[in-house]
């Protein structure tokens, strides 16, 4: 593991690979960490690839440099972390893939700073959020799956994560991805990210300004402005969507394709569910290796 700082963050990351292969960034979801590459990072880097594998704020190793920071889990404060990220470690052109959160961040990042991205691979497609209309309801079946953000609403959410954190995410595992096998030690693995002391309020607070019930990062209100403008996505672009997503199932309509301006393919992985990363990582692979 090493680790860089950018303004904000001392950010924690596995890097693999030879240090002149064509670099490309992997980033985790909620809740997960970097070992939800495990099985792509060694392949890619197998190919000739750079990997980086950055722990998100809030989980494993980083850490915010000033605890006067704003524990924000807001898509601009990914964003931003993502851009500084690739800033600090010297990267001009990149290869950003990521699901949930890191997919967040990098159409955040392709989007708004393009000049850094060389491709894309979104698990789950357009996953800029449209704040301003959060608060319309939507169907009962999508508002079902979303429980948990309903939970998170609310103070005893807060404290249900904070004192349930462990088991409270392996349920979000297995309902997420209900074709995924996993045991005990894979999940442990992966779940002492969660033991980082910010991880309940980033969590609580990306639930809650999603959804404009909580203020953001007054400094991040720049890039937020430009979000609510729905920027399109310029660079090549690979969606991949897992068919058995216990959160977003995939619409087989592609609603989000109209953001894509440049090359642009989605494809639907049938029994694959939340985790793609892990549950198809050949998958991933392949995609990343066609930009």
């Amino acid at each position: 593991m090493k680790t860089i700082r950018t303004a904000t963050l001392e950010i924690a990351y596995e890097e693999s690979g030879p240090a002149a292969g064509r670099p490309v960034i992997l980033q985790h979801g909620f809740p997960d960490d970097v070992h939800a590459y495990d099985g792509v990072a060694p392949p890619l880097a197998a190919r000739g690839w750079r990997v980086f594998v950055p722990y998100l704020r809030g989980y494993g190793p980083t850490r915010f440099l000033d605890p006067t920071t704003p524990r924000s889990g807001q898509q601009a404060a990914l964003g931003r972390d993502l851009a500084d990220f690739i800033d600090a470690l010297g990267l001009e052109r990149v290869v950003l893939a990521g699901y949930d959160w890191g997919g967040r961040a990098a159409c955040v990042a392709a989007a708004l700073w393009p000049q850094r991205a060389a491709g894309l691979v979104t698990i789950g497609g357009y996953n800029i959020q449209n704040i301003a209309e959060a608060a319309n309801p939507a169907a009962p079946a999508t508002e079902y799956r979303r429980w948990y953000q309903w939970y998170f609403h609310t103070e005893r959410g807060r404290a249900g994560l904070a004192a349930n954190r462990g088991p409270l995410c392996r349920l979000l595992w297995e309902l997420w991805s209900p074709n995924y096998r996993f045991d005990d030690a894979t999940y442990e693995k992966t779940a002492k990210s969660f033991d980082n002391a910010d991880f309940v309020e980033v969590v609580i607070q990306s639930c809650r300004h999603r959804y404009g019930v909580a203020p953001g990062d007054p400094a991040l209100d720049p890039i937020e402005g430009q979000l609510a403008r729905h920027p399109p996505i310029t660079v090549p672009t690979i969606a991949l969507q897992g068919e058995a997503g216990g959160v977003s199932p995939p619409d087989r309509t592609d609603p989000g394709a109209r953001h894509f301006t440049g090359p642009y393919q989605n494809r639907i992985i049938p029994l694959a569910g939340h985790f793609l990363p892990r549950e198809a990582p050949e998958i991933v692979v392949e995609a990343i290796g066609e930009l």
